[in-house]
């Protein structure tokens, strides 16, 4: 019996991950890249709305000025930069305050979502699109609250402090909100791995690959994760996740579903879910989408420690989401998303490591016992290992198509060879990893823990 449920789970998450590459592959037909940044200036820059980017920020003062550099430089017509230093522990604060001359500053807000106390507000003159919140410590879901309050424009940017937006990465994002003005209430872009790259005044000035063997395995995943999942998922209608490292939001919708909940790690995805579950319940049309052109680059683990840690933190923030909404799956009152969406996240994030790591447990000992015709067992493990790599694969068929950041061809060439090898090895690693933050959200366990930074690399 425990062996039918392993290669039924099996089998089910490769028709999704089948399912999830053909509707990207459609998305990339029907709405082709647009290469030409003036083209996209020339259609959408008097049309597009301001944008408030929420920029939190704890303990980073390796990447703090590069990461406001590059969104001051953004290329977009109204924008501010809102950085909150979330009571961090380092030179944050001051590193913004000595670079760019800052001085405590004014300004009415209403407490609109619950976040702790802050400890004052600066900004310059010559630097007039910046502001800085110094507040309480509360995590990042209560910083991003605070960053919304103080905001002034129709939608938000949330990104991570270590984020670095291509400099047309707004005028990209921004497209569905001026195409569908009505319905779009919150857009992604696509996260890329800047470790290896050429970093100068926060901006990334050539693409490159990690030489970090960890690192580099992360790129094909987030790849895969972005070109293929999210792109495929958002055609469907059935987008569960915006990375809370660069997602746009309408600010008004945000505030109705009470912005950013404090109680899971996971507050991203349980905000998108939010989203859905009071548009759904209100029975308005609305639109959660991903589009793949606008592009932010971050700082990936290169150690096993800290990335295990965010993988298991991943884990456990899908698990508190899946639980706190339980009633929305299978519900028919919430459509697509109550059967596809978080029947994706039941066999992807809720079963996908259990049964995984119960099979590397089980099925050998089964197989010696002679319960598994080995045939049987070859045929099925050939089939889920063969997909895996066609699917990482495909999905850089898909960034060549859709991004071509990576101009080299060896580039290329390392990735198909990183993306074979991945699923032996790296795949049960990362299932082990998951497993803990099974564990932890089995315990009740808190708190994201520490993320060390090495700092973008320069030229």
């Amino acid at each position: 019996m425990i062996t039918l449920v392993i290669i039924l789970v099996g089998l089910i998450q490769v028709l999704f991950n089948l399912v999830q590459l053909v509707f990207a592959g459609v998305a990339l037909h029907e709405r082709p890249p647009l290469s030409s940044t003036s083209v996209l200036w020339q259609r959408y820059s008097e049309l597009a709305p301001p944008i408030a980017l929420i920029a939190p920020a704890y303990n980073e003062e390796l990447t703090i000025i590069a990461s406001v550099d590059a969104l001051l430089a953004l290329h977009y017509p109204d924008f501010e930069v809102v950085v909150i230093n979330d009571g961090s522990k380092d030179a944050t604060l001051q590193r913004l305050i000595d670079h760019y001359r800052l001085v405590p500053v004014q300004r009415y807000h209403d407490q609109a979502l619950e976040s702790k106390p802050l400890r004052g507000l600066y900004a310059a003159d010559d630097v007039p699109r910046l502001l800085v919140i110094d507040k309480v410590n509360g995590g990042k879901a209560d910083a991003m609250n605070a960053g919304i309050n103080l905001a002034r424009s129709p939608l938000v940017c949330v990104i991570d402090a270590d984020t670095l937006l291509e400099p047309d990465a707004l005028i990209r994002v921004v497209r569905p909100f001026v195409d569908d003005p009505v319905r779009t209430i919150a857009v992604g872009g696509t996260i890329r791995i800047a470790n290896g790259c050429h970093v100068d005044g926060g901006r990334v000035i050539r693409a490159g690959l990690p030489r970090n063997l960890l690192a580099l395995v992360q790129v094909v995943e987030y790849l895969r994760a972005f070109l293929m999942a999210r792109l495929g998922l958002s055609r469907m209608g059935t987008l569960m996740i915006i990375s809370g490292a660069f997602g746009v939001f309408r600010r008004g919708a945000v505030l109705d579903v009470g912005g950013f909940s404090h109680n899971t790690v996971g507050e991203d995805m349980e905000l998108v879910v939010k989203l859905h579950r009071h548009m759904r319940e209100q029975k308005r049309p609305y639109r959660i989408a991903y589009i793949p052109e606008p592009v932010s680059w971050t700082e990936a683990p290169e150690s096993l420690k800290i990335l295990g840690n965010q993988r298991a933190r991943w884990q456990r923030g899908a698990l508190e989401t899946f639980r706190k909404h339980f009633d929305m799956f299978l519900n028919p009152k919430y459509g697509r998303i109550g059967f596809v969406g978080f029947g994706q996240i039941l066999i992807v994030d809720v079963l996908g490591p259990l049964v995984e790591v119960a099979g590397y447990a089980l099925v050998p000992p089964l197989w010696l016992l002679g319960l598994i015709s080995f045939d049987y067992l070859l045929a099925f493990v050939a089939l889920v290992f063969t997909f895996g790599v066609f699917v990482s694969v495909a999905s850089l068929v898909l960034e060549e198509v859709q991004l071509r950041r990576l101009p080299r061809a060896r580039d290329l060439a390392l990735l198909t060879l990183v993306a074979v090898f991945e699923n032996f090895g790296y795949r049960q690693l990362n299932n082990f990893w998951r497993l803990r933050g099974w564990w932890q959200f089995a315990r009740k366990k808190q708190g994201w823990g520490t993320m060390t930074r090495k700092g973008f690399q320069r030229s």
